[in-house]
């Protein structure tokens, strides 16, 4: 894997310092009068590749974007405008903001690739997200957000779906699809919703709302990579059955490795993320949408991602660890010059 003298030196310091190095360096660019242009420059794809999608009745000039947790508070929409990506899911959006668990809460597997990740999904919470959502400037006008939507690790279980309908009502008019998480690893307490009784008290509130209102909003669902086959057949069945636009898939694993605290992401989940995204995309029938996430982390894992079924795919530790020109390079891998198109045409 390639990376630059700048992600060498990030790779040198603790993963979540790193990760705040990176976002802080990307404000203080995005404040420059030239940065966003910089930006531009260096890491977004080519105008002249065909990336363009129209996914769930919503276009995206390409279908690379970044996974819920990167930029969980949507400090830096105009900065990942400015660098190519085609969507960013905000979140977990929580109603309140709760400080996740105390540091370090993000760790390396330096031999496997790999995160480990308990940080009990810290969150500002639902006002100051809302009030960044609402800042957008004309630099993001070709950006699509995507709130995904979590729960607060102290919620009873009862009032989660309450939970989750306050933070969809309220940023419903804001955002251009929602993602709702139905695989919340937080650190104290799990919460992975597997029975159908427990996906439908999450998503229909949600539909129940959505029927109201003027704009139609896509609802996806953020599954786990621990879910049993028939559990995945359960989700698949609400899919099809159920006015879901989409399945994410998938979230970091508890189960891969219990033995290290945390949720697994990067290179030890890829091969388990390809597998499910390619089972849901053919258990149905490849008549939905599918946003492939999960240990991408090489253009080469973006292709089979795409080739498995997905029809968008979201990276997160990919970029933290092999750098923000993993956007270009699987741009180049997933695209056709516009010019060959053009051609064929005659």
């Amino acid at each position: 894997m390639r990376r630059s003298l700048f992600q060498n030196i990030l790779r040198l310091l603790p993963a979540e310092t790193s990760h705040r190095v990176r976002m802080t360096l990307m404000g203080l660019l995005g404040k420059i009068p030239s940065g966003r242009w910089w930006l531009k420059l260096g890491l977004a794809p080519s105008r002249k590749l065909n990336l363009e999608r129209e996914v769930f009745g919503v276009h995206f000039r390409n279908p690379i974007g970044i996974a819920a947790g990167f930029d969980p508070n949507g400090d830096r929409l105009n900065e990942l405008a400015a660098s190519g990506f085609g969507f960013v899911e905000i979140g977990s959006v929580v109603p309140r903001p709760q400080p996740g668990t105390p540091r370090p809460r993000l760790r390396r597997l330096r031999k496997m690739q790999s995160l480990v990740d308990n940080s009990g999904y810290p969150s500002r919470g639902l006002e100051y997200i809302l009030d960044n959502v609402r800042r957008r400037t004309k630099h993001t006008r070709e950006l699509v957000i995507g709130c995904n939507i979590g729960k607060l690790t102290a919620t009873h279980p009862d009032d989660i779906s309450k939970e989750y309908l306050r933070v969809f009502r309220n940023m419903y008019q804001y955002v251009d699809f929602f993602v709702i998480n139905a695989a919340c690893n937080t650190a104290s307490k799990q919460y992975v919703p597997r029975t159908r009784e427990e996906l439908l008290a999450l998503v229909e509130p949600l539909f129940e709302f959505r029927r109201g209102q003027l704009d139609y909003c896509p609802i996806l669902l953020k599954i786990s990579p621990d879910l049993s086959r028939e559990e995945i057949d359960t989700v698949v069945d609400i899919l099809i059955e159920t006015p879901l636009d989409g399945i994410e898939a998938v979230a970091g694993s508890f189960d891969m490795d219990p033995t290290h605290g945390g949720a697994i992401t990067g290179a030890m989940l890829t091969d388990r993320a390809i597998e499910i995204v390619r089972y849901v995309a053919e258990r149905s029938e490849h008549n939905y949408p599918i946003i492939g996430s999960g240990g991408v982390m090489t253009e080469e894992d973006v292709v089979r991602m795409m080739e498995a079924g997905a029809s968008l795919v979201a990276l997160n530790t990919g970029i933290r660890e092999n750098g923000m020109r993993l956007l270009k390079r699987a741009a180049n891998r997933i695209a056709t010059p516009r010019e060959t198109n053009e051609d064929n045409t005659k």
